[in-house]
């Protein structure tokens, strides 16, 4: 007859030992890094285009009104909107709520030139 091999078993203490002792590389725990995680789902990222686009016209967002511009952009998210036009009062941005990433960024007075499609909501921020 054939035996069956079975996995020592282990108590609860043993397991529940285990799941608290749970570290990674930076020696945090994991709620530490799930916290982290989250926060940083609501920072902006910036595409290489954007980035690029900031540079070549010389756009300075600083730190303030990026943390009010993820702010509005997660609001929005929440409401739905799924791609968004960013006005302020020097710069336009083209921002996916989706994935929380700026995609384009142009001055203002090129924004006024400009005919924008495949958004579905607009987020104006005066300063």
């Amino acid at each position: 007859m054939d035996k069956s091999v079975y996995p020592a078993f282990q108590s609860q203490a043993a397991i529940k030992k285990g799941v608290n002792a749970i570290k990674f590389k930076n020696n945090g725990t994991f709620s530490a890094h799930l916290k982290t995680s989250i926060d940083t789902f609501d920072k902006l990222s910036i595409s290489k285009h954007a980035n690029e686009r900031l540079q070549q016209r010389g756009i300075v967002i600083d730190e303030t009104k990026w943390q009010q511009i993820e702010a509005k952009v997660k609001q929005a998210r929440q409401m739905g909107v799924k791609e968004s036009l960013v006005l302020l009062n020097d710069a336009a941005l083209i921002v996916s709520a989706k994935n929380n990433t700026v995609i384009t960024a142009m001055d203002r007075q090129e924004a006024t030139e400009q005919i924008f499609t495949n958004i579905n909501g607009t987020i104006v921020m005066n300063e």
